[in-house]
């Protein structure tokens, strides 16, 4: 075991800032920990190695709450390993469908991005697949604007909305 280290030795040790820190605390990701007689914080090796795993669990894209979860799960020796790949196959579905739709995004981007002159002339058929009266998505696809309405656009109803 070291010697407890402040706040900002933590920071450094572990790769996050100590503002962060403080909010995993807030946040009950981390308990409170001991402090000097001036109020400072001390930090030992458990709570350094609680912070390297919410950094690591944070790069791959799990939300405070996964977090937590896996926090609770990591310091239960009686856990269930199944658990653990339960809730990691729930956010590697979720990266999967997310990749989907940025898959989906950028192939209509590069529909209307080919299809622009990008000359002097004001039409701009990017424009005019934003606003839904231009090209399309891809076939059996819809853009992230007519995703984000709730609705696909065709061009009937791009008609019916001009």
């Amino acid at each position: 075991m070291t010697q407890p280290i402040t706040i900002g030795q933590a920071a450094q040790a572990a790769g996050v800032s100590a503002k962060m820190i403080r909010h995993y605390e807030r946040l009950g990701l981390l308990p409170a920990v001991a402090r000097t007689d001036a109020g400072y914080r001390l930090y030992t090796d458990a709570e350094l190695a609680a912070l390297r795993f919410i950094r690591q669990s944070r790069q791959l894209g799990f939300s405070m709450q996964q977090i937590a979860g896996l926090l609770q799960l990591w310091t239960n020796p009686q856990r269930a390993s199944r658990e653990v790949k339960a809730l990691a196959q729930q956010h590697l579905d979720e990266l999967t469908r997310k990749m989907r739709e940025i898959a989906a995004m950028k192939r209509t981007l590069e529909q209307w991005v080919a299809h622009c002159h990008g000359d002097d002339e004001p039409h701009c058929p990017i424009l005019d697949g934003l606003d839904g009266t231009g090209p399309r998505a891809p076939a059996g696809e819809t853009t992230a604007p007519q995703r984000a309405a709730g609705r696909r656009v065709t061009a009937s109803t791009a008609a019916a909305t001009r």
